[in-house]
């Protein structure tokens, strides 16, 4: 726009723009494009879009126009190199039109090749017949020009082989065949060509709307007009229908499938080719087989591993899999198996023959590709846009086929497929809580009229277009998902077929969803049983990894719901072993972590990312986090209060010592912020016996909100930490009271007397508390058998002084050789043990520094070492009733070790005895 205003053009440059105008008209294709881009820079023709728009029109070239200039192009390269007797160049430019054929041919979509090559290829035979009787050439030539020239000669020899008929008329006629090639180029400048459907929509746009406009002012009516592309594919075919056979179809067939994977060819012309030939097939095997190379092409479409299938081309591929179930249910004859191969004539059976007709294909392997690009896509798809949810809306239409084909699949009979088809159907139901599964069941039926104008009707519009399908096909299954009222009864009758029919990894993925969905509705100890009956977890292992986290998942769901029942130890043994590695995010497949010791590969991070849930699926990593935390303060809070003086006592919850650890090392503690800050707030009100302020804690958290009962839950948890706070306050002031009132209790945890006498009771009965009832004035009355803490360190002195007494001796028997010692024989006899004790000494001394610091934890060298727990076995058992901490490492030391930690622990047992009493 800027030279109409500032450049002073006149008269002069109106008429050279003019004659430019006029030299465009004249010149040819390859001339006017030059001219055109040469004009843009010229002073009297700067002008801008707008102005070239007004004064001229851009020249849009086809495909086959292009195709022809390359090869053009490369026939004056071969000229070139004949001039100066380069045959390396020649022998590349050979290679190259050869290439530049295959395009030319694909494009045409002719039987014929191209006059222009054929008269480059007598071109060549003259000149390669020239060099080779020209010898003293040949003796002065290069090796590597040599080289060309014989591997040129073998070339041509076998490339001319398959062209001699054209070459001998080219001879004969020359001039008639170069006539005919420039009327060819003219009469086919619409021909049978297959172009990508973007470019065919950007060079036939302006054509389209020219000839609209001139049907519409001649005909003065609507027409349905075809697109160039239709147009294109309809002049294959453009014959009367008893002209066109079954030959001709599978011919062409055969023609499309032969290019498919090959370099150049177009994917999504070639589902359009295909698609066309569905139309003109003349019989049902033959729509059929056809139908399954369009179903394998549209595969073809997913762009690699990590991206996904065009949700266009997905929802297409499903119509296409209920067209083929329309014509298996029409026709029963025709069976469908990917285990015979078929006649190559068994297509051309009619669908009046009464015989089987065997089809190649296989149902199943279609159905789950389908439905792993549907997981794909919303993996790659933002989870917080509306195409994800927009997405999710085409879940049902997925069913409704998944549905179609395990029908199918029963009535003929294959119950195995049905099963693996049936465990699609439980994987995108059993994660659904019953209101989700209402929703979607709600708008699977107010979508049904929309579906079916625009799904449904779809296929018959692709059939009405263009050429007419000449086999018909009614629609006979169901485009309508058929859901029962409750999710639990459909699950119920997929998982009891796959449980029948299923092959192992089947039904242990079956299983699995079977586990999650009866959590997911609070039916804990049905899914325990289910877990505990089948033995999943002894085998796990063993299985692939996207059904280990199937397994995690289910135990992170059988967790969830034992807190919500109330059952705080369960749910803490299913949650303990997601964190103990502090690694849920890859456990159960919602994220990728990263590990400053262990870097991963660019394979292992892709593999990994490919095996990501989709966001719908993800189970609450806070909510998770919460109730492990919850249920382990539950559990530890009260065993830290019981064994406050025990440095051996067993640890419930290695992950919530830690937490705690690091809280109690904070110089401020500030108000809670996360999850973690307001367990570690609740943990410290809690073991001071303030469950109000320990329950205000962990009920401001947000993740409540999450759950569908959540009164009921937090109901259950204030009376549990009421619980746990009772017992934490005795096992911690028990030593401070000689009797106790029940009324006193009862008002201190605001508990009724009948809990509050239930808790007592049943610590009574496990001797963690000793203690018992006097009944005429409720009260409890406390035995003094606890030891103080000078007591207490005095035992463990007299522990470690006699293990290290011991140790000595055996070092010295081993060095002078025994005998001088007053030593029980056995242990005269055993040098082993000698050795092995006196490599242990050390560590007693070592302990006896650190105890202080890490005796609690079981951290130090000592604890880890020899298993010096059982040494405090006596006094621990006469406490509380049973052995702490020395179960599961009796077998580790040698037998004469264990002989001595046995005389020692019995030593210390009449020791203590002797003291209480």
């Amino acid at each position: 726009m800027a030279s109409r205003f500032w450049t002073q053009g006149g008269s002069d440059t109106e008429e050279d723009d003019t004659d430019i105008e006029d030299e465009i008209e004249v010149g040819g294709a390859g001339e006017t494009t030059a001219i055109v881009a040469g004009s843009r820079y010229l002073q009297g023709n700067a002008s801008d879009s707008d102005d070239d728009s007004d004064g001229q029109r851009r020249v849009v070239r086809s495909a086959k126009d292009k195709r022809f200039e390359e090869m053009t192009i490369t026939v004056d390269q071969m000229k070139n190199a004949m001039k100066i007797n380069d045959w390396v160049s020649l022998q590349e430019s050979f290679d190259k039109i050869n290439k530049q054929l295959e395009k030319v041919m694909r494009v045409t979509e002719s039987d014929g090749v191209p006059n222009l090559y054929i008269k480059c290829l007598v071109m060549l035979e003259d000149f390669l017949a020239e060099a080779l009787a020209n010898k003293e050439a040949k003796r002065k030539m290069s090796s590597s020009n040599h080289k060309a020239l014989n591997s040129m000669k073998q070339k041509l020899k076998k490339n001319n082989k398959q062209y001699e008929e054209l070459i001998i008329k080219y001879r004969e006629k020359p001039e008639s065949e170069e006539e005919e090639k420039f009327e060819d180029e003219e009469t086919d400048e619409s021909g049978s060509e297959f172009e990508d459907p973007s470019q065919i929509a950007e060079s036939s746009d302006e054509e389209n709307r020219e000839e609209e406009l001139e049907d519409d002012v001649a005909d003065g009516s609507w027409e349905k007009k075809l697109s160039k592309k239709d147009k294109l594919m309809d002049r294959e075919f453009k014959k009367d229908p008893s002209e066109i056979t079954w030959d001709t179809v599978n011919k062409k067939f055969k023609e499309v499938v032969a290019a498919r994977g090959r370099k150049g060819t177009g994917k999504f012309e070639q589902v359009e080719q295909l698609t066309f030939l569905t139309k003109v097939a003349k019989t049902p095997a033959q729509k059929l087989e056809i139908l399954f190379s369009v179903i394998s092409a549209q595969f073809d479409v997913n762009p690699g591993l990590n991206g996904h299938m065009p949700i266009n081309v997905w929802k297409k591929c499903v119509q296409n899999m209920l067209v083929i179930l329309d014509i298996l249910v029409q026709y029963p004859n025709i069976v469908v198996d990917d285990m015979i191969e078929p006649d190559e004539n068994e297509t051309q059976k009619g669908a009046d023959y009464n015989g089987t007709i065997h089809v190649w294909g296989n149902l199943v392997a279609f159905l789950e590709r389908i439905d792993n690009e549907f997981f794909k896509s919303l993996q790659c798809i933002d989870p917080h846009a509306r195409e994800y949810v927009e997405r999710l809306r085409d879940e049902p239409m997925f069913l409704v086929l998944a549905q179609n084909v395990q029908e199918y699949l029963e009535r003929v009979g294959d119950l195995k497929s049905a099963a693996k088809v049936a465990l699609r159907r439980v994987e995108l139901i059993y994660y659904k809580p019953q209101e989700v599964y209402d929703s979607m069941r709600k708008l699977a039926e107010l979508s049904e009229a929309a579906d079916g104008e625009q799904d449904g009707d779809e296929p018959k519009v692709e059939e009405s277009r263009g050429t007419s399908a000449f086999v018909v096909t009614p629609e006979l299954v169901s485009r309508k998902p058929a859901f029962p009222d409750n999710s639990r009864a459909l699950m119920h009758i997929l998982v009891s077929l796959i449980y029948k029919n299923g092959d192992d990894r089947t039904k242990a993925r079956a299983l699995l969803c079977d586990i999650y969905h009866h959590a997911l509705f609070d039916e804990f100890s049905v899914a325990r049983d289910l877990l505990l009956m089948s033995h999943l977890q002894d085998n796990i292992q063993h299985m692939d990894v996207s059904t280990q986290i199937l397994f995690n998942r289910a135990m992170a769901q059988v967790g969830l719901c034992a807190f919500r029942v109330g059952l705080i130890v369960e749910g803490h043994g299913c949650l303990s072993e997601l964190y103990s590695g502090g690694r849920v995010k890859e456990l159960l497949a919602q994220g990728v972590s990263q590990s400053r010791y262990h870097e991963k590969t660019p394979e292992q991070e892709r593999a990994e990312r490919r095996r990501q849930m989709p966001y719908h699926m993800h189970i609450n990593l806070e909510l998770l986090e919460a109730v492990h935390l919850i249920c382990a303060m539950l559990l530890e809070v009260p065993n830290m209060a019981a064994n406050n003086l025990d440095a051996k006592h067993k640890v419930i919850s290695k992950t919530f010592r830690r937490l705690l650890e690091v809280s109690k090392r904070q110089t401020f503690t500030g108000p809670p912020e996360n999850v973690r800050d307001h367990v570690m707030a609740a943990t410290r009100a809690l073991g001071k016996g303030d469950f109000l302020k320990a329950f205000d804690v962990i009920s401001s958290l947000d993740v409540w909100k999450l759950l569908r009962n959540r009164e009921n839950v937090l109901e259950m948890l204030r009376a549990k930490i009421k619980e746990e706070a009772l017992r934490t306050y005795l096992f911690t002031y028990c030593s401070s009271y000689g009797t106790l009132s029940l009324d006193q209790l009862t008002k201190m945890f605001d508990l009724s007397d009948a809990q509050t006498h239930s808790i007592v009771s049943k610590m009574m009965i496990h001797e963690e508390l000793h203690a018992s009832w006097d009944q005429p004035t409720r009260c409890i009355i406390f035995h003094e058998v606890e030891h103080s803490r000078l007591q207490a360190l005095a035992f463990q002195l007299t522990e470690k002084l006699s293990v290290l007494a011991e140790s000595n001796e055996r070092a010295v028997e081993a060095r002078i050789g025994g005998g001088g010692l007053d030593l029980p024989l056995r242990r005269l006899d055993n040098q082993e043990y000698a050795a092995g004790t006196a490599a242990v000494g050390g560590r007693w001394q070592d302990f006896s520094f650190t105890q202080g610091r890490q005796g609690s934890s079981g951290r130090s060298g000592y604890s880890v070492g020899g298993r010096p727990q059982a040494l405090g076995a006596g006094y621990s058992q006469d406490r509380s009733g049973q052995s702490r901490g020395t179960g599961g490492y009796s077998g580790r030391t040698g037998s004469g070790m264990r002989g001595s930690l046995m005389d020692a622990s019995v030593r210390m047992v009449s020791l203590n005895r002797g003291v209480r009493g």
